[in-house]
């Protein structure tokens, strides 16, 4: 019952969201766009077979001037041990049953972005300041989440040279506390770089690195590439491939995303 009212309430709030990011939207100097994709990882994170999941994000997105809103309601299917805790924004903890799979609504989440918090132009640098929640409404009973809300502050750097964005992230996440599990806050950073290689396309590489929630395990360390592409002024298309380096990081992962924009 708990979980089923955690989720109502998820709902109701994205309605409430979504039709006050849209009627903002309608302002001539906003952009509401939407974004649709499906990202695929495996890994053993520590265990004896391989973690698979796949995530489909829905995303909705309004720019206005200096702030940016965003909200993301994903499907989620995962094939682990029966008995697995999998949490797609931290490190899965791998179960010891049999091979099952399990799917259904992930976590619904939202942020609010301030662009330009600083803005250099004498060092053609600026930082953007995000906080974000993650409302628990995956199943925890399947084991596709915590079914706890997770809150994040972070801090991008953009760096400006010419074709080349040099790019790096601090951010500090505190998590739910729930039951049967002790999961500790944890520290996320990343670095990389962008280039447009055209008017149309750009590409980059990141390294992200986050502690893991769960004392005395690995963090988690991963490095992503990827490639996007303006297909029309109003469509954009995204492709990535990952891999990681430790036990409570994915062995490989990759995804496509298609974006358009609606009102701009």
């Amino acid at each position: 019952m708990k979980a089923k009212l955690v989720q109502l309430a998820a709902f109701l709030g994205c309605a409430v969201m979504l039709h006050g990011m849209t009627a903002v939207a309608e302002d001539s100097d906003t952009e509401f766009s939407i974004l649709a994709g499906v990202d695929f990882t495996s890994g053993t994170y520590g265990g004896d077979v391989d973690i698979e999941d796949t995530y489909v994000p829905f995303t909705a997105t309004i720019d206005s001037g200096r702030f940016s809103f965003r909200l993301t309601m994903p499907y989620l299917s995962v094939t682990a041990p029966e008995g697995t805790v999998f949490d797609p924004d931290g490190v899965p903890l791998p179960g010891t049953g049999d091979l099952i799979t399990e799917s259904g609504l992930g976590d619904v989440i939202g942020s609010a972005t301030i662009f330009n918090v600083i803005d250099s132009e004498r060092l053609d640098l600026v930082m953007d300041l995000t906080g974000k929640i993650k409302f628990g409404t995956a199943d925890e009973v399947k084991g596709l989440g915590t079914g706890e809300n997770d809150y994040s502050v972070q801090a991008d750097f953009y760096k400006f040279a010419d074709q080349l964005t040099l790019v790096g992230s601090v951010g500090y996440k505190f998590r739910g506390d729930p039951a049967g599990l002790d999961l500790e806050d944890v520290l996320m950073a990343s670095i990389g770089s962008t280039y447009k290689f055209t008017p149309d396309v750009n590409g980059g590489l990141f390294f992200d690195y986050r502690e893991s929630a769960i004392a005395g395990s690995d963090s988690v360390q991963e490095l992503t590439a990827f490639v996007s592409r303006r297909i029309t002024d109003d469509w954009r298309l995204q492709f990535y491939a990952l891999t990681g380096f430790t036990d409570s990081s994915p062995d490989w992962g990759g995804g496509i995303h298609i974006k358009r924009a609606l009102i701009r």
